[in-house]
């Protein structure tokens, strides 16, 4: 009985994985990985952060936050440091929590492995309201809560300005040094433009031999801007990067995906449908607790939202789930306690539980 019992265990884990390498790891995660890579090794982090500051205006901050947090593919675990070293430099409290929010829960590995498993209207209502509910909760956390301390940064924006001014004077060149200094100054631009082309094509159900050869001549055009537009340095920062991604992420990936596929054929069959099967106030409520009490790395609750979701679980308590999972983990509200304190930390986590609630309900009103 035992034996029969744990061998179906790990059948249906081997056959989850199996069916998930072959499915989302070439097409989706690879490119999604070293779109990641290049946002950690390429973009200067530093001038983003810097504008998050209490002094700038909230249509400047807010959207910048949420953008930093997009572009950091990040676990919770990791974005506690940088909230708090950004919230120590002198980001205000609003901007610092969208960041905080923001970075696990809608960063691009995330958002693409979302879409890729739960299709993508999980992936666009996940980013969506992440955006939203980052910048909401900020806002009203920032209104009620004074800054602790101030920290002033005057003159940045100009120095800040002044730096990004090296092809002053452009205008003098010759015709062909103008249009070589235009591509080095939106190389960054071009770069990721053609690595989100791949991954968009990768994912793509176009015809294979359409897909094969657009795939080769964008794989192409970036080895091109490689070769004329980097320095090796960054190159070698960027492969540093990527593989510190996959080698950090993909294995737990690997693991929590057996372990779903496990789980799956453990758990009775209406054991989740009885609690979280239909969209209710509680059942919704319960997705949100279930993302409390259990922290899943970066990435690993995908797989195991896709698992509830093939034992009962209604999609609105599902979307509540995802939501709050990244950044709502008893760890993380623990480690976010000593830097912000008791009573923002309870706003902060009563916020998202509402919130997570009321768009789960919202959400499975027109999503069966």
């Amino acid at each position: 009985m035992v034996y029969d019992i744990v061998l179906k265990a790990l059948s249906s884990g081997i056959y989850v994985l199996i069916d998930y390498l072959g499915a989302h790891v070439l097409t989706c995660l690879v490119p999604a990985f070293f779109i990641a890579g290049a946002m950690s090794a390429l973009l200067p982090k530093e001038k983003i952060t810097k504008y998050l500051g209490e002094n700038v205006p909230k249509y400047k901050a807010y959207p910048l936050a949420v953008v930093a947090g997009l572009l950091l593919a990040v676990c919770s675990c990791t974005i506690l440091p940088l909230f708090a070293g950004i919230k120590k430099k002198g980001a205000g409290i609003g901007p610092a929590i969208a960041f905080l929010y923001t970075a696990p829960a809608t960063n691009i590995l995330a958002v693409v492995f979302t879409g890729s498993v739960l299709g993508w209207d999980f992936a666009a209502s996940r980013i969506i309201l992440s955006v939203i509910f980052a910048t909401l909760i900020g806002i009203i956390i920032s209104s009620f809560f004074k800054e602790e301390g101030k920290i002033e940064d005057k003159g940045l924006v100009k120095k800040l300005i002044k730096e990004e001014e090296k092809f002053d004077g452009i205008g003098k060149l010759p015709l062909h040094k103008r249009i070589i200094n235009k591509i080095v100054s939106n190389k960054l631009l071009i770069f990721f433009a053609t690595l989100f082309a791949i991954l968009i094509l990768g994912a793509s159900r176009i015809g294979a031999d359409i897909k094969s050869m657009s795939l080769i001549g964008l794989i192409a055009f970036l080895l091109v801007q490689l070769k004329l537009s980097f320095k090796k340095d960054e190159i070698k920062s960027w492969l540093k990067d990527t593989w510190t991604f996959v080698k950090t992420i993909f294995p737990i990936l690997l693991v929590g995906v057996f372990v779903a596929g496990v789980l799956t054929a453990l758990i009775p069959e209406n054991f989740l449908a009885e609690y979280v099967g239909s969209n209710t106030v509680s059942a919704n409520l319960l997705g949100v607790l279930f993302g409390v009490f259990m922290y899943f790395p970066t990435l690993v609750e995908v797989p195991m939202a896709k698992m509830f979701l093939s034992l009962g679980m209604a999609k609105g308590p599902l979307l509540a789930y995802l939501l709050a999972d990244p950044v709502t983990s008893l760890q993380s509200l623990l480690v976010v306690r000593k830097i912000m304190g008791n009573k923002r930390t309870l706003a902060y986590a009563l916020l998202i539980a509402i919130f997570c609630t009321i768009s789960g309900l919202i959400y499975g009103m027109f999503v069966r």
